[in-house]
């Protein structure tokens, strides 16, 4: 059943929107594909807040029109499903880890902001630490002199205790 000018219009807008709070996407093959395979990616894909959608090719290239995505028109042919998130390396991680679980699911490519990428780009950004691991380790990497100073404040009181005590089990 094909789409009336109005609703695809509509679908044009959603995806537009969609990819202007996006910094990454990625297209896939997934031909061969379970309705209950994709339903699972999609899953996975909404915990991680990246968007799934499947959606023709024709609509994609106009939503891509007059955005840094639009360096992605190549990739756009036959079936395919794409994907966009404010988190570069969620989008990565998603597809790669659902390709390793099902071979007929094929990542075609990608892209960041303007720069196109390749399956592999893609496969190389997915082994990148998320943003929230990353400020993480940030958080850590600030704490560790306060704490370091904080032990070492600590530290002196305590050998005077010590130092005390054994005063006071060799007079006792």
């Amino acid at each position: 059943m094909s789409l009336k000018l109005a609703e695809k219009e509509q679908v044009v807008a959603a995806l537009r929107a969609k990819l202007v709070s996006a910094q990454a996407m990625a297209v896939a093959e997934y031909r061969g594909l379970s309705v209950a395979q994709l339903t699972a990616l999609r899953v996975i894909a909404r915990k991680q807040s990246v968007h799934v959608q499947v959606v023709k090719n024709t609509l994609l290239k106009r939503a891509l029109a007059d955005t840094d995505f639009a360096v992605m028109a190549p990739l756009l042919t036959g079936p395919l499903l794409f994907a966009a998130s404010e988190d570069p390396v969620a989008v990565a991680k998603v597809l790669t880890d659902f390709a390793k679980g099902n071979e007929k699911f094929v990542i075609t490519g990608g892209a960041l902001g303007a720069k196109l990428m390749d399956a592999a780009a893609l496969q190389q950004l997915s082994k990148m630490p998320s943003r929230e691991e990353l400020l993480a380790k940030l958080m850590g990497t600030m704490q560790a002199p306060l704490s370091t100073f904080v032990r070492t404040l600590n530290e002196v009181p305590g050998r005077f205790v010590r130092t005390l005590a054994a005063v006071r089990d060799q007079a006792a």
